[in-house]
């Protein structure tokens, strides 16, 4: 991925006057629009509130004096006990995480950014997708994609196998007992992966439902069968009713749970189809409901990031997600490549007393294509 999750709000130090590491620099940090005068002593470790990175130390060729300085707010305090910045800190909270079976999606992104601030993490994976995973991970094969901003791994706790289209075991049909892709696996519906999160760890703070799946996807609306406009629906917004209806009772109260939505919802894109828009369009009304629903049992906030499209392995069974992102990018009012990290950030930003407020919300992490409605790159504006 090209940029890291970072545990906090990015700061740019401007005109950095730096004598030794053992003496006092003072900077003019740009934060969120507002300049603020910072004096420090010496250099902060990971747990203190500025962690600082040398371009020089990227490129050893360039000279001292030519070298910028990227200063990140973090979690955490200073020697004197004071907080700089909006750090994002969350120390001593638990995330499960739904949905996590490589390393380029979404989920993972969302992982990094949530461990990056401080949460131990816990996933569900696909069973059917589990071994390889879990070898890759053990291989160290996302070694390179696991490095958080202060230089260390993120570590997953536990790896649970999921199913999020069965909620019991009294739901698995018995093909799907008896496929050789389950086997070996055990305590993989909704209801068993949750007393297990339960027994394992007791409770957690974040929940994060990073599903999809419509075996239809490549027909259109009109073609799609009942049975595949169903499943679409099952695998990608009842499972996040299911989730939360499950984990609720072992969430901690302030907690919050996310889900991922695509502009699919609300608008028409030609090829998505098997039921995935009406999937998407459900998932956002049971945000609103659910946000009610678990904000007054249990003082939970309840919210959906639209993310725009991204080249993930699950997003290339569309068919056509190479030309959506080269859409998105022509089109959009911030003309740039949509990073992973960008949604994993926002995530971590839903998921921390900075949104403590923020509940049964679209947030939208697309450039703004969303707001759009004119393709600036039609045939028809050239003519």
């Amino acid at each position: 991925m090209g940029a890291s999750a970072a545990a906090g709000l990015q700061a740019v130090v401007a005109r950095p006057y730096i004598i030794s590491p053992t003496r006092m620099f003072t900077s003019t940090t740009t934060i969120s629009g507002f300049n603020l005068k910072v004096t420090k002593q010496g250099l902060t470790n990971s747990s203190g509130s500025f962690s600082r990175h040398y371009l020089c130390e990227r490129y050893p060729s360039a000279s001292s004096k030519n070298c910028r300085v990227v200063t990140r707010a973090m979690s955490g305090e200073t020697e004197k006990g004071t907080a700089y910045g909006l750090p994002i800190d969350l120390r001593g909270k638990r995330a499960f995480i739904a949905g996590v079976a490589d390393d380029n999606g979404y989920g993972w992104a969302i992982a990094k950014a949530l461990a990056a601030a401080g949460a131990e993490i816990i996933v569900g994976t696909w069973v059917p997708a589990l071994n390889i995973f879990e070898t890759s991970l053990r291989r160290g094969k996302f070694d390179e994609s696991r490095r958080l901003p202060n230089g260390s791994l993120m570590e997953i706790s536990k790896i649970y196998p999921l199913d999020a289209i069965y909620d019991t075991p009294e739901d698995v049909p018995e093909d799907v007992k008896t496929n050789k892709r389950y086997a070996g696996s055990s305590n993989w519906t909704v209801k068993e992966v949750a007393e297990s999160v339960k027994n394992d760890f007791g409770s957690i703070d974040i929940l994060v439902h990073s599903l999809a799946n419509g075996p239809e996807v490549t027909k259109s609306l009109l073609e799609t069968s009942r049975r595949g406009y169903l499943a679409a629906i099952s695998a990608s917004s009842y499972s996040f009713v299911s989730l939360l209806q499950h984990f609720l009772p072992i969430m901690n109260p302030g907690g919050a749970s996310i889900s991922l939505t695509y502009i699919a919802s609300e608008r028409t894109v030609p090829g998505y189809g098997g039921g995935m828009s009406s999937a998407k369009a459900a998932l956002e009304s049971d945000t609103r409901v659910l946000a009610f629903e678990a904000g007054r049992k249990g003082q939970i906030r309840v919210n959906t990031i639209s993310a725009g499209p991204l080249g993930s392995r699950a997003a290339k069974a569309i068919g056509f997600i190479e030309k959506m992102i080269d859409y998105s990018y022509s089109n959009a009012p911030l003309q740039k490549e949509l990073l992973a990290d960008e949604v994993g950030n926002t995530a971590a930003f839903l998921a921390s007393p900075l949104a403590s407020a923020v509940t049964g919300s679209v947030v939208y992490v697309d450039n703004g294509l969303n707001t759009m409605g004119l393709a600036i790159d039609s045939s028809t504006l050239a003519t």
